[in-house]
């Protein structure tokens, strides 16, 4: 089995471009992945697995192997598994994975699909927590319009604490994901503040997908004019809008409810 014990040795140095750089990662179509139960998620979600990293100090290599077992083992070193951790505690284990295809095309819906469309989010913890809002509604797709980041960020890996690989996800630009839910038949609702009606006043069981904006500066008109509804979660304190994620889940859970889970 391989080993490595020099942050110097040259594949060591392209993980930490995967690590660093969105160019990297989209040049070599890999990411990194750390952690058991992410890596695990990713097996689970038929990403493939080229290598596992582990140092044995934590993880042994009955352990490793578990986890990819057509995956190329790596033993490394303290040394080395400090210079790829990402977070501070992990389970030493890492794992090189392929990217997946993004394409709208590639999505496989139900006869009557939830989806959740987040425009343009920047922020990886707002993208995490949207992800695992998606797995525990078991949305039958994520679809993010005109992303600002690389999914496989690993800022993005991190905070959906492994629910980017549990969900159908796709990327395109608004016109793209406008036309795809026409074509469809999916009725779409855009949560904005102009020209809105109050959210739980909507029909949700038919095919559906539920739109958010940012934070800053909410869904772009483009999305506000096709909408089948604008629709608008009442506010009774100061403010006029929340977090993302969280006004994400409660249009997911409410078209749930109504969907009778």
């Amino acid at each position: 089995m391989k080993q490595i014990t020099s942050i110097q040795n040259p594949f060591i140095k392209s993980l930490v471009l995967l690590q660093e750089k969105a160019k990297n990662r989209r040049q070599t179509g890999t990411f990194l992945i750390e952690g058991v139960r992410e890596i695990s998620l990713a097996v689970k979600g038929n990403y493939e697995i080229e290598t596992v990293l582990f140092y044995p100090e934590i993880c042994s290599e009955i352990e490793a192997k578990k986890l990819a077992q057509s995956a190329e083992l790596i033993e490394i070193n303290k040394d080395v598994f400090q210079k790829l951790s990402y977070r501070e505690t992990t389970e030493g284990v890492l794992a090189v994975a392929k990217s997946k295809s993004l394409q709208l095309s590639d999505l496989k819906l139900s006869a009557t699909p939830l989806i959740l469309v987040a425009e343009a989010p920047e922020k990886p913890g707002n993208i995490g927590a949207l992800l695992r809002t998606a797995d525990a509604a078991n949305l039958d797709a994520v679809i993010i319009a005109n992303p600002k980041s690389d999914l496989y960020n690993p800022n993005i890996v991190r905070s959906s604490v492994g629910c980017l690989f549990t969900n159908q996800i796709a990327t395109a630009s608004t016109a793209e994901i406008i036309s795809f839910l026409k074509e469809k038949n999916i009725n779409f609702y855009c949560a904005t503040l102009q020209n809105s009606t109050s959210y739980h006043t909507q029909d949700y069981t038919k095919p559906t997908a539920l739109v958010v904006g940012t934070e800053a500066t909410g869904l772009t008109q483009e999305w506000r004019d096709a909408a089948t509804q604008n629709i608008i979660i009442p506010m009774q304190g100061e403010i006029d809008s929340m977090n993302v994620s969280v006004a994400a889940a409660i249009l997911i859970f409410e078209a749930k409810r109504q969907r009778g889970f």
